[in-house]
């Protein structure tokens, strides 16, 4: 039996947990939302892109780049036959011409008509744009033993300062400091590059905004700046995660990439209208260009 005091006790006190327990709730939901990584970096959906599956000749593709920013001509190029590769986008047929032999070539920028790849062991190979387009590549610069020894897949180079950024993808320095280092060449006119600088990103930062803070092992295999806002972009295809940071190699934020969309993700460029492309090694299907366009 239940005495009339204490059924308005209960009365009384029920409102007074529920209302606790609510405000727990939406507390705990509020620090979620604060604490939890935003899916796409401003002005971009990553989960939603325009897909270009490439033509066979480009399953391996790994670097992709434009002149001065013009989406028109895509430039990429793939990991083994020393070929640059040049097409519209969504074109069936693409257009090459040779600029080396076979080896694992891995990234590729444009800068005062320039064209630079970079090798993965830091060898550079630069040669005139206008060979490039003319289909007849015949001055090529070998640029070796300007990086200390390891691995490299991340190449960006500024058209306004003529400046070139490396990031190493693995090497025993890295692994003994715990960051990735950087390092930044000046180009000259004639294609020639002269080490200015170096730059380093800690690992643990980036660690510290993923859900795997304990095993990440940062591997960056394509980098590109985001010249609207000065951020710089740089996937990592072994932790499927695109990574920004200031101007100045802070880390910002970290952003998950869906295996489904980015099965290999090996190459980043923007356009002059803002315009974001992903491409990606096709393995078992065909090679991709992601394309995701901006939206204030």
């Amino acid at each position: 039996m239940m005495y009339p005091h204490t059924i308005l006790i209960n009365k009384l006190i029920r409102p007074a947990i529920s209302t606790g327990v609510l405000a727990l709730v939406f507390m705990g939901f509020s620090c979620m939302q604060q604490t939890k990584p935003a899916k796409s970096p401003d002005g971009y959906n990553l989960t939603a892109p325009a897909k270009y599956a490439l033509p066979v000749s480009l399953t391996e593709i790994s670097g992709l780049a434009f002149y001065k920013g013009d989406p028109k001509v895509i430039y990429a190029h793939e990991d083994e036959t020393g070929k640059l590769f040049y097409f519209g986008w969504g074109d069936k047929d693409v257009k090459h011409v040779k600029f080396g032999n076979h080896g694992d070539y891995e990234d590729i920028a444009i800068c005062k008509e320039q064209v630079i790849i970079l090798r993965s062991d830091g060898v550079l190979f630069i040669f005139p744009f206008s060979e490039a387009r003319a289909g007849n590549i015949t001055h090529v610069s070998t640029q070796a033993d300007i990086l200390p020894k390891g691995e490299y897949e991340s190449l960006y180079a500024d058209e306004k300062t003529g400046l070139v950024y490396i990031l190493t993808k693995n090497s025993k320095a890295d692994k003994k400091q715990k960051q990735t280092n950087g390092f930044i060449f000046s180009l000259s006119a004639k294609g020639t590059v002269t080490k200015t600088g170096e730059f380093s990103i800690p690992v643990d930062d980036i660690a510290n905004l993923t859900d795997d803070k304990k095993r990440i092992k940062f591997a960056p295999s394509a980098l590109a700046k985001n010249t609207r806002t000065n951020e710089w972009y740089i996937v990592s295809s072994v932790n499927k995660l695109l990574v920004v940071t200031d101007a100045n190699w802070k880390v910002k934020q970290t952003y998950p990439l869906a295996p489904s969309l980015f099965p290999q993700p090996e190459g980043i460029a923007f356009d002059k209208q803002n315009n974001l492309y992903i491409s990606n090694e096709g393995g078992l299907g065909s090679g991709t260009i992601l394309k995701f366009v901006y939206k204030k």
